[in-house]
């Protein structure tokens, strides 16, 4: 049995463990600069749950990935460099989705139970995540230009 559902507090060091495993997978794929130290740190994932938007996706009880939707403004994207959005309507944001490698198509799964919940979909990754930028294409996603983080970082920004 599969299912996604809003984590909680008990779920925290299997969360943990799974983005430990996301950042060795970006930093053995050329991507050593995102989520390096201790980012998402347990007090964001702490936040995100108690907002209850944080959620796992579980296979037979066990939990195999992480994500967070946030249902409202994404402040960074607010501004929006050598592009646009394709529309302003209310729209869903994903981040800081993660998976232990276990799982073909987790992805797909996420971004249908998003779409779920909101029928517009945005996203932001990492000039060097080429495996988010694939999964996001690959998924009906649409390169819409550059969107700065709070402390200036840029990301590739997406719509759904």
């Amino acid at each position: 049995m599969e299912e996604i559902v809003t984590a909680k507090e008990a779920d925290l060091p299997r969360i943990l463990e799974i983005y430990d495993i996301a950042k060795a997978y970006m930093r053995a794929n050329g991507n050593p600069n995102q989520w390096n130290g201790a980012y998402p740190d347990p007090e964001t994932l702490r936040t995100d749950i108690e907002k209850q938007r944080l959620y796992v996706y579980k296979k037979d009880g066990r939990i195999h990935g992480v994500f967070m939707l946030l249902l409202e403004e994404e402040p960074t994207y607010a501004y929006i460099e050598d592009g646009s959005w394709r529309e302003e309507r209310p729209y869903g944001t994903i981040h800081r989705l993660a998976g232990d490698g276990e799982v073909k198509g987790l992805f797909a799964k996420c971004v249908a139970f998003c779409e779920s919940k909101v029928k517009y979909l945005r996203a932001d990754t990492h000039f060097d995540n080429h495996t988010m930028q694939h999964l996001l294409e690959k998924n009906g996603f649409e390169r819409r230009g550059i969107i700065y983080l709070k402390n200036g970082d840029p990301r590739i920004a997406y719509q759904k």
